[in-house]
């Protein structure tokens, strides 16, 4: 059997249960994997219901133009539909989402209009106001505003609630959620607490929104926003789609530890899922001690990683933040105690130098030459010309010289180091902050990656 269009496979996302990660967590945990929707993301369900509601309401008519505020998932979702109903579709997003969703967008046909980000949201200049002025000035348009359209919270109540209570046969005990818009924790909360008053419902949050603060006192203090690195959840305003009375437990994680623990996710579990998967499984784990053993879980994974590919998948955009925990040349030598760089002047002899490398154990020698490295000699380079002519044995170390060895800064990660290494150049210098010369060989390299 076939279906008609793209948006009939939307929904009835699988169910998956985290081992390697939850491994340490008593309960039983499931992930509720949404990148599984054709635009990959739990967005696409209420992007999908937001129109069909305006259709039928009469707000949005044949040929018109969809508008809309966001981060990236929701503007998929609507590109699909619209790509099916025959709308056009003007997307306004921030300078902070990642350029893989920009062009997915652009991809499907939508024009796409980046805003700054740290801006307040009355400002003229917020993607909310630009996407608002938008609407207000083309004819025959909607600005869908996922932020207070109840059709969002609606989508969830009609399928991400009932999939989760029939996937888990009504066993589920929590669900935890991260917190955006506040359509599929509110959504997926009111039809759980239907079934089960008892279902603990945790929201997920980030540093930097105003949401926890607004949940636990009620009030919107603008202090506690500033910027942040995570995409797709935490606000500085409070949507319209929140009810607060189904949701038990606010949690904030920080930028940092929800980019690593979504690479983990990849890593152990073989789900590619996005920054919000990882910041949500973070919250768990920081929570973890309120559950106990006979305990169902449902964590929502909302998008995938590819729309993050530059970002929390980049090692150098993570070491940039100081997101990635990496061992440096540094963290080498310092490891070493009191071992310094044993040098030759290129005025000795190569049984000198030979006879050093036996005494030290070592395979690398720089040359100096007044006390400047201008090369360097090798055991594998020496054996070479010592096997195919004994007598150079006596010869000076500048009449069998190699090119010097790269001088690279002294907190170069390991993994780079691993790149300069090769057949040609058997090790790399760097400079302390003294000004002396410390060498870095393969052997070397292996063992800090080995511990």
């Amino acid at each position: 059997m076939w279906l008609n269009n793209i948006l009939e496979t939307i929904g009835n996302t699988p169910l998956i249960r985290l081992n390697k990660v939850a491994k340490d967590i008593q309960a039983t945990v499931l992930a509720k994997v949404d990148y599984f929707n054709p635009g990959n993301s739990i967005k696409d369900r209420m992007a999908l219901k937001m129109v069909e509601v305006a259709e039928k309401e009469g707000k949005l008519k044949p040929g018109g133009t969809i508008i809309e505020g966001t981060s990236g998932n929701t503007g998929m979702g609507l590109a699909l539909a619209a790509c099916v109903k025959g709308y056009h579709c003007i997307f306004v997003t921030t300078d902070k989402q990642s350029k893989e969703k920009v062009d997915i967008l652009k991809a499907l046909g939508a024009e796409v209009i980046v805003c700054a980000t740290n801006v307040l949201p009355t400002d003229p200049k917020s993607y909310y106001s630009v996407a608002k002025r938008l609407s207000q000035e083309i004819p025959n348009s909607m600005y869908m505003n996922q932020y207070d359209n109840l059709a969002n919270r609606q989508a969830h109540y009609e399928s991400t609630g009932p999939e989760i209570w029939q996937q888990t046969e009504g066993k589920i005990t929590h669900l935890v959620c991260t917190a955006g818009t506040g359509g599929t924790i509110t959504g997926t909360a009111m039809y759980l607490k239907e079934k089960n008053p008892n279902i603990q419902i945790w929201a997920i949050d980030v540093y930097g929104s105003l949401l926890t603060k607004y949940f636990r006192t009620g009030e919107i203090d603008m202090n506690e926003v500033h910027p942040y690195i995570s995409e797709g959840f935490g606000e500085d305003f409070v949507p319209q789609n929140y009810d607060m009375q189904y949701i038990d437990h606010f949690e904030q994680v920080t930028d940092k530890d929800g980019a690593i623990m979504a690479r983990k996710i990849a890593r152990e579990e073989g789900l590619f899922c996005g920054y919000s998967a990882g910041s949500c499984f973070q919250g768990l784990m920081q929570l973890k001690s309120r559950l106990k053993k006979e305990d169902v879980v449902v964590c929502i994974f909302h998008d995938h990683g590819t729309r993050y590919i530059g970002k929390i998948y980049n090692d150098q955009w993570m070491m940039e933040r100081g997101f990635l925990e990496v061992k440096t040349f540094k963290d080498i030598v310092n490891g070493r105690r009191d071992k310094h760089l044993l040098t030759l002047e290129h005025n000795r002899t190569v049984a000198e130098a030979v006879e050093m490398m036996k005494k030290y154990n070592i395979e690398h020698i720089p040359v100096t030459h007044e006390g400047a490295v201008i090369g360097a000699v090798s055991e594998n380079g020496l054996f070479q010309k010592v096997f195919s002519n004994p007598e150079i044995r006596h010869e000076l170390l500048q009449q069998v010289i190699e090119p010097p060895y790269p001088v690279v800064p002294f907190e170069t990660p390991v993994e780079k180091l691993g790149q300069l290494i090769n057949k040609e150049n058997g090790a790399v210098l760097a400079k302390d902050d003294k000004g002396e010369h410390h060498i870095v060989t393969k052997y070397d390299v292996i063992q800090s990656l080995a511990q």
